[in-house]
């Protein structure tokens, strides 16, 4: 077992099974995938102004997502707190991250970047920014939830997709109840960080202190404010690719899109999960009357303008930050090997601790 987990952290397997499975990917597409003619005919007269549009509404979408992150650090890290322009940076090196690295290791990889701008904080620095990660990640379900609504008032919604959407939005209730009840937990375990507790306990607490803007209502408000804003441009951003294409649709499957868009790469089988995202996109546009293929050019166009964006401005950051690829994956590796490293040994410590408490005095 140890054998397969070392073979499955090695960069070299990893790569391996990531170009198998998108090989695979590509030729199930070209053998069952749409009429390749009708997609290739769909860009004849493509209206490219708008999808310039949308690449500018998809980059003011980055902007407003990492102010919101800036929000929810400024309460979980003492001063001095980090300046926007490297919290945006870390952002966008993080997308870059989401879209070259398996299994959204860009958002380990956007903590290991910030920090390397907080020399002054002590130890836990990096799970307290692992908190607040997660926390980012939460403010988007009120978006979301909003955004459901609207579909399901609004939008033809077919029947296979009702199952994913109720299920998405089970899942996000869930962890935003996890959220509340542990930075609630954290609120009474925080003072007695300065009572000699394990290391181990200390990282699980510094890990919910990246939390506590959800206690904070008015820096929340802000973060869920500005998280809203990036999903209403991402949504204007699709809507202006569905009018490049003249599909002859309105805003309400423009949402219906952005949502099967999210339930599709919730789960990163391989790059983009290209093939699989463009499926989700046009099998629901058939029922407003656009043909498969057409809805196939569409979303491969969508999902081009996502990754422009997202690889375009994590490039730029990631050659300001003086890193490279390479680095980045290494960043990345090493950030694991550290939360491994420091489970493990608090884990034996405390196990051998119990095993003395318990073991009678001769």
């Amino acid at each position: 077992m140890s054998a397969g987990l070392r073979l499955l952290k090695s960069p070299w397997a990893r790569g391996v099974l990531v170009l198998a499975l998108l090989g695979s990917a590509l030729l199930a597409l070209w053998w069952r995938g749409p009429d390749w003619t009708t997609v290739y005919h769909a860009f004849d007269f493509v209206a490219w102004r708008w999808v310039a549009l949308a690449v500018v509404l998809n980059l003011l979408s980055v902007l407003v997502r990492a102010i919101a992150w800036r929000l929810t650090i400024g309460q979980a890290l003492p001063d001095p707190q980090p300046s926007f322009g490297h919290v945006f940076s870390s952002f966008g090196v993080g997308l870059l991250g989401n879209a070259v690295l398996p299994a959204r290791a860009g958002e380990l990889a956007r903590v290991a970047v910030l920090r390397r701008h907080l020399p002054g904080h002590g130890r836990g620095t990096t799970a307290t920014l692992l908190g607040t990660v997660f926390a980012h990640r939460l403010f988007d379900f009120p978006a979301v939830a909003l955004l459901v609504a609207y579909v399901f008032a609004t939008a033809k919604i077919p029947h296979w997709a009702l199952t994913s959407l109720v299920v998405f939005g089970l899942v996000g209730l869930a962890l935003l109840s996890a959220a509340v009840i542990s930075v609630r937990r954290a609120h009474g375990a925080a003072h007695a960080l300065d009572a000699g507790v394990s290391s181990l306990r200390r990282l699980l607490v510094m890990g919910r202190q990246g939390l506590v803007v959800l206690r904070a209502p008015l820096p929340a408000a802000g973060a869920a404010f500005f998280q809203l804003g990036g999903w209403v441009l991402q949504l204007l951003a699709v809507y202006a690719v569905m009018r490049a294409f003249d599909l002859g649709v309105h805003l309400p499957a423009a949402g219906l899109v952005l949502l099967l868009m999210n339930v599709a790469t919730i789960f990163p089988f391989w790059p983009g999960n290209i093939g699989l995202l463009q499926a989700a996109v046009a099998l629901p546009l058939v029922t407003y009357g656009v043909a498969y293929g057409v809805g196939f050019a569409f979303a491969l166009v969508l999902q081009a303008v996502e990754m422009s964006v997202g690889v375009g401005v994590g490039l730029a950051f990631l050659t300001r930050e003086g890193l490279s690829l390479a680095s980045l994956q290494r960043m990345e590796e090493e950030q694991e090997y550290e939360e491994d490293a420091i489970i493990a040994r608090e884990a034996a410590r405390v196990g051998s601790e119990a095993a003395r408490e318990h073991t009678p005095a001769l």
